[in-house]
């Protein structure tokens, strides 16, 4: 299962940005579609596209979607989902809690990363989100997933008393992540 949703981040310049994502429920892996000043229909389907590309070249697959009853999921964006065998499955009208997923998602990249950052513009942006999402897909443990991480590092071990810890900045010193390192 896939929720997916926009949220919007003002720039330095008092611009307003939208950003795209989609988060997978079970594992809670989330991947950023992009940033867009004017999201369109052409936009969201063709993101939609590459994602349902990537997947199948993954092999994985999804039975449902759910998004909201925004305007910029257009027909075509839903019919992109629909070809890959996925049911979307629109919320209710005013209805943030039948996407909680997504919507905690949005107050976490907030709380964590965005509320304490000047975006400068849309390629700021999608640098800073780009080494947010990985930090949260592969480092940040998750109640949902017995506080596992969306992603786990195959070549990690269990870690033994005899190895040291090393810090490791992310976002600038904004983000601490750890890792086992020989002594």
């Amino acid at each position: 299962m896939l929720a997916t949703d926009f949220f919007t981040v003002d720039t330095a310049s008092l611009k307003q940005l939208y950003v795209l994502f989609v988060i997978e429920l079970s594992t809670r892996q989330v991947h950023i579609f992009g940033a867009t000043d004017h999201p369109t229909g052409a936009f969201v389907t063709q993101v939609a596209r590459n994602f349902v590309g990537d997947l199948a070249d993954r092999g994985r697959s999804f039975k449902f979607l759910i998004r909201d009853r925004d305007a910029k999921f257009t027909a075509s964006f839903d019919e992109v989902f629909r070809s890959d065998g996925v049911r979307v499955i629109r919320t209710p009208i005013r209805s943030p809690r039948a996407n909680a997923y997504a919507e905690r998602w949005v107050r976490t990249v907030r709380n964590e990363c965005l509320d304490h950052m000047l975006i400068l513009g849309r390629g700021h942006l999608e640098r800073v989100l780009r080494e947010y999402v990985t930090h949260y897909n592969r480092q940040r443990p998750h109640r949902g997933v017995d506080l596992g991480v969306p992603v786990p590092d195959s070549g990690m071990t269990s870690m033994s008393p005899s190895l040291d810890v090393h810090r490791h900045d992310v976002l600038g010193g904004l983000i601490d992540e750890y890792y086992p390192v020989a002594a």
